[in-house]
């Protein structure tokens, strides 16, 4: 592509649209994952007695190993979501975006 189409596509509104829509919804979703993950270091750096008890009376399963297969579990739930997004609405977006620049040179 020239950089004559790039700069179309930069001034294109929709794909202002896209880069708003986009960074907002990836700002949200590390900042989830981020509070989370730290969350559960800080609860392990001040609180390793409450990580440490049982789930369960009789159990041999800690909270800790609970709060962490959560973790990981969210975690991928997490990628999963962000990419059936990603490609349902962004790429469709971002496809029209090049349309259009590609109509204009046309």
């Amino acid at each position: 592509m020239s950089s004559e189409m790039y700069e179309r596509i930069r001034n294109n509104p929709k794909f202002i649209k896209l880069v708003q829509e986009r960074g907002k919804f990836q700002w949200t979703l590390s900042a989830i994952v981020l509070i989370m993950f730290y969350g559960y270091f800080m609860l392990i750096a001040f609180a390793p007695q409450l990580l440490g008890q049982k789930i369960a009376t009789g159990s041999m399963w800690p909270i800790g190993y609970t709060i962490e297969l959560f973790l990981f579990v969210f975690f991928w739930f997490t990628t999963l979501y962000y990419v059936q997004r990603s490609n349902k609405v962004y790429d469709d977006m971002a496809q029209d975006v090049v349309k259009e620049a590609q109509k204009e040179v046309i």
